[in-house]
């Protein structure tokens, strides 16, 4: 059983994905590949809905998900929750989408597949769907690939400031890279790329620029695509290409690294993820009054400093503030565990959204065994590699972990 991570994103369209990726690998010669749409998400019904795409394209209040985007005031985080109640088929709909609830279906999942004990592999978000599915039914546990790991003893402050840092660090690594490219838009000084950045970026705020098609190129939007672009190191050549159409008056190239993330297919339609991962994050994520929130927003713009807007932060509303029900998931989860079997974690070093401390935080809570992978990117278990092919197809299939210490190569 799969999960991509989010949350919010479907398990229906990865199960081939993570075929392709262990084509290679005894993997998909051992195990049928099950992915599954949970609560809300993708072809799941209901599904989670607040925006139109229209609102979607026009940077609507789901832009505040987006580093660098505006603030919400309190009327439109109460308009956000009328509005996903309304489309998503009411309050009990959002009440019920949270990862607890998830690892309740995904254990009934598991026995209409015909499996004594679950077999299951997540990514980034699907840590801590499998850590919490460990935490309920530790005695159904057969084995758990958890990639890209979410820290469980670590409460939603300090993970947003990590995952701050990360991405600025990840800046600043592309910059570098950058600089010694042949007309490098962000100079050949990598310590000045986040200003030189700033200067191109931020006069979007008042006046966004033409990226073809009708569309226009934003300062959220273009953020956004900078950010998806910094996942992985393969990406950026395309950051760089983007940045430098920035700077010629061209946005074609960012808004379709921006559309990735937003999953916004040709005809202009956008898929629910997103929204997906509002509700969910509503019942997983501690909720801050507007005090906690403003501080919140103006520690992680400075810790992501590539993402300033340049105007100061009055104030910041928590998006669920309005939600009707408490947060369900608790922080630390997934601690002190009995009788659960030895589970494999994959930390990348250079990840940018779930930094490696967070794996092996993971991994030394559940008692289980850590993979660590040196790289620059967000996961490491689908990337075609052999070595850590080779960890997943021993731990999978015959329970074998890895020793103490183990490293595998991007």
């Amino acid at each position: 059983m799969l999960n991509p991570g989010g949350p919010g994103f479907p398990g229906t369209s990865f199960a081939p994905q993570a075929a392709a990726a262990w084509a290679s690998s005894p993997i998909t010669e051992s195990f049928d590949l099950v992915g599954f749409d949970p609560r809300g998400v993708g072809k799941s019904t209901p599904a989670l809905d607040c925006y139109t795409d229209a609102e979607r394209e026009n940077d609507a209040m789901i832009a505040s998900f987006d580093a660098g985007a505006d603030d919400w005031n309190e009327q439109e985080t109460k308009q956000l929750y009328e509005q996903c109640a309304e489309r998503s088929g009411g309050a009990d709909t959002l009440a019920h989408v949270g990862t607890r609830d998830v690892a309740r279906d995904m254990d009934v999942l598991r026995e209409v597949l015909g499996d004594d004990k679950l077999t299951f592999a997540g990514t980034s978000y699907g840590t801590r769907l499998g850590a919490v599915y460990a935490e309920m039914f530790p005695a159904k546990v057969r084995a758990l690939v958890l990639d890209a790991a979410f820290d469980p003893l670590k409460g939603s402050r300090q993970r947003r400031l990590e995952q701050a840092s990360g991405l600025q660090r990840s800046f600043e690594q592309m910059a570098a890279f950058c600089s010694t490219q042949a007309d490098c838009p962000l100079g050949t000084d990598p310590k000045r790329a986040t200003e030189v950045f700033q200067k191109l970026v931020q006069p979007l705020v008042d006046k966004p620029i033409p990226a073809g098609k009708g569309r226009d190129l934003t300062f959220v939007k273009a953020v956004s695509g900078v950010t998806t672009g910094l996942y992985t190191k393969s990406t950026w050549p395309m950051i760089i290409k983007g940045i430098a159409g920035l700077r010629d008056g061209r946005g074609d190239t960012l808004i379709a690294l921006r559309d990735i993330i937003h999953e916004r297919a040709a005809d202009g339609t956008y898929s629910n993820a997103l929204e997906a991962t509002i509700g969910i994050n509503c019942l997983d994520e501690d909720r801050n009054n507007p005090a906690a929130e403003t501080a919140l927003k103006r520690d992680f713009i400075k810790a992501a400093a590539y993402a300033d807007t340049g105007r100061p932060i009055t104030e910041a509303r928590d998006g669920c503030e309005h939600w009707p029900v408490q947060p369900t998931l608790g922080y630390p989860y997934a601690t002190a565990i009995k009788g659960l079997p030895d589970t494999l974690t994959v930390s990348t070093t250079g990840d940018p959204v779930t930094p490696y401390e967070g794996g092996v935080s993971l991994a030394k809570t559940l008692g289980g065994s850590l993979l660590t992978v040196e790289g620059n990117q967000h996961g490491a278990a689908l990337a075609r590699n052999s070595c850590i092919n080779d960890a997943l197809s021993d731990y999978l299939i015959r329970l074998k972990t890895p020793g103490d210490g183990a490293r595998c190569k991007l």
